[in-house]
């Protein structure tokens, strides 16, 4: 009798079976760990658990003990809001306190795509949150002349995929003026560019590229991700704030998914300051955006099955990003991960791998490992299997522990 083919589910088994350890003396690597596998229905990738994960602030109390806020905001009052609530929040405050801010971008009045905007333009008026035409080169190039003119204009690019347009203004001109401007003090440092990016799990070619790694290479610019609401709003504030062109990324699918207690006043968060989310010993994971997620969920199973011990940072501003942060957890932990949901090639990942490598060369235990997203485009039914998910950065903690 011919034998029977084995079914993806008996290979499931196979290839997720508990592991003999190498290095049976390691703390680390006990008999019974178990290693992952990229298969369908792999036990670790299952969906983000948002009610639950770490990642986000659940309690009033969680919120308020944020050591970041200042002490008045932590003896305040939070409410339970998600991320394009928090970004609306951010926004209506910057309109209320400051004649000098605009909001624009394509068909914002009613709110744009993903709500972001919804009511301001009828409470302020369309002379300071209004539409423009479907010119992202133009719309970018009028943020220019009227940061440059003392303004404080926040333009949404409608997607970050539809930023490239606008490339040229970006570079050639926002991030240069002040360059230029020598001793005449024009500048356009009031500018912030909002755009929405990254998978939302149904995208496809044109509506999930993560491009942070293009604005990253350019002097002048500061550029954020948020990861969450209370995050959104005190980031998004501080932006608008600071005397810097800002590219201020928010990761779409979060939009709705992220939902936390956040202060119900306004408050400020640093630009230039990356947050360790959870201490440990043995590794460091550095990421930003919607993979802490993964990040957080791999590190809850990995910890539980190797006795490890990981370290999460979030980068927040990754350009210019905390160089002295990560360095220090580094150091502390002989090893480290980068993740981050675009692609690999030339990526922040690079960036940060390269400065660990020539700064901590002496400390690290193991070569810094990038768990990123594949070099492709990012086909419809594609996209889960491009960008980190836990089995992944589950794996690249297995790796790199036990190197």
């Amino acid at each position: 009798m011919a034998s029977k083919t084995p079914s993806i589910r008996a290979l499931s088994r196979y290839l997720l079976r508990p592991q003999a350890s190498r290095h049976p003396r390691c703390p680390h690597r006990s008999q019974t760990q178990r290693s992952s596998s990229a298969v369908a229905g792999a036990r670790l990738n299952g969906s983000v658990e948002y009610d639950t994960t770490p990642i986000l602030n659940h309690t009033s109390k969680a919120a308020l003990a944020n050591p970041e806020l200042p002490p008045e905001i932590r003896k305040g009052q939070t409410k339970r809001i998600n991320l394009y609530t928090a970004v609306n929040e951010a926004l209506r405050h910057a309109l209320q306190t400051d004649e000098r801010v605009l909001v624009f971008g394509e068909d914002i009045q009613f709110g744009g795509v993903f709500r972001c905007t919804m009511n301001l333009a009828a409470d302020f008026g369309t002379e300071r949150v209004f539409n423009t035409p479907l010119s992202e080169q133009g719309l970018i190039g009028f943020a220019i002349g009227a940061a440059s003119e003392g303004m404080r204009p926040v333009a949404e690019i409608q997607f970050a995929d539809y930023v490239f347009p606008a490339f040229d203004q970006i570079v050639n001109e926002a991030a240069k003026l002040r360059y230029r401007a020598g001793t005449t003090n024009v500048n356009c440092g009031g500018l912030v560019i909002r755009m929405p990016s990254g998978v939302v799990g149904h995208g496809a070619l044109y509506h999930s590229q993560s491009p942070e790694a293009l604005f990253t290479h350019i002097p002048g610019l500061r550029v954020i991700v948020p990861r969450s609401p209370v995050q959104a709003k005190g980031l998004l504030l501080s932006a608008i704030r600071t005397n810097d062109p800002v590219i201020f990324m928010e990761p779409k699918v979060l939009y709705r998914a992220a939902v936390e207690q956040v202060p119900i006043d306004a408050y400020h968060l640093p630009l230039d300051k990356a947050e360790v989310l959870k201490t440990g010993k043995d590794v460091t994971i550095i990421s930003y955006g919607t993979p802490l997620y993964t990040c957080s969920a791999a590190i809850e199973a990995a910890e539980k099955d190797f006795g490890c011990s990981v370290e999460l940072i979030d980068l927040r501003t990754i350009y210019p990003w905390d160089r002295e942060t990560v360095l220090e957890s580094v150091k502390k932990t002989g090893r480290a991960i980068v993740v981050h949901e675009s692609m690999m090639n030339a990526g922040v990942g690079a960036e940060v791998a390269a400065t660990i490598q020539e700064r901590a060369f002496l400390r690290l235990e193991a070569p810094v490992k990038r768990v990123t997203g594949w070099a492709t485009h990012t086909g419809l039914v594609f996209e889960k299997f491009i960008i980190p998910d836990v089995t992944r950065v589950y794996d690249a903690i297995k790796k790199t522990v036990d190197y």
